[in-house]
């Protein structure tokens, strides 16, 4: 049985800012709990294509589609086994959308689509953009996968992207300070 999450937040940022950060795969384990210890233990990059005309350049690379990113982590606090974690970039379209697809890791079937939607048109007289994390997830676990979702899979969920949303706003938040 696929399950589904979604997560929404808004920032206060050029979409190109925001896509550039997450195209980043040096990112992912600064925005997932430190608690986790997540490692990037192999990667090979698929350039994207050309950025579009007027798209500002960021020093930051970005995984293209083709790309595979192997990460390690923690799935439990205070358990030092770490889990491997081996996804693969799809549809990449520059300051739209892209979404990795897990090769290799935890889930019986894992695809995450980060996109970016302009607006709304201000808040507090500042434009910004929606971003918008869609997961189709299933689990290992036959007969009890929906048990175990309630449970545990949908409140981790809840967790790990609430962090991930108050870590995106601090990290760009610092960007934006230093340009």
């Amino acid at each position: 049985m696929r399950f589904h999450f979604q997560a929404e937040q808004w920032l206060p940022h050029a979409p190109s800012l925001v896509f550039a950060f997450f195209a980043n795969p040096q990112n992912l384990p600064l925005l997932l709990p430190h608690w986790q210890r997540t490692r990037i233990e192999q990667a090979s990059f698929i350039a994207p294509p050309p950025r579009p005309e007027g798209t500002p350049r960021y020093a930051a690379p970005a995984a293209g589609a083709g790309s595979r990113i192997t990460i390690s982590f923690r799935a439990l606090p205070f358990i030092p086994i770490r889990l491997p974690w081996e996804a693969l970039i799809e549809d990449f379209t520059w300051n739209e959308s892209f979404s990795d697809l897990q090769l290799r890791g935890p889930f019986k079937y894992w695809r995450h689509t980060h996109s970016i939607h302009p607006g709304p048109p201000a808040r507090n007289g500042q434009p910004g953009v929606t971003l918008r994390d869609e997961v189709e997830y299933e689990l290992p676990l036959g007969p009890l996968s929906a048990l175990a979702n309630k449970l545990f899979m949908r409140p981790q969920l809840t967790r790990i992207f609430r962090y991930r949303q108050q870590r995106t706003a601090e990290l760009l938040a610092a960007a934006t300070a230093r340009s």
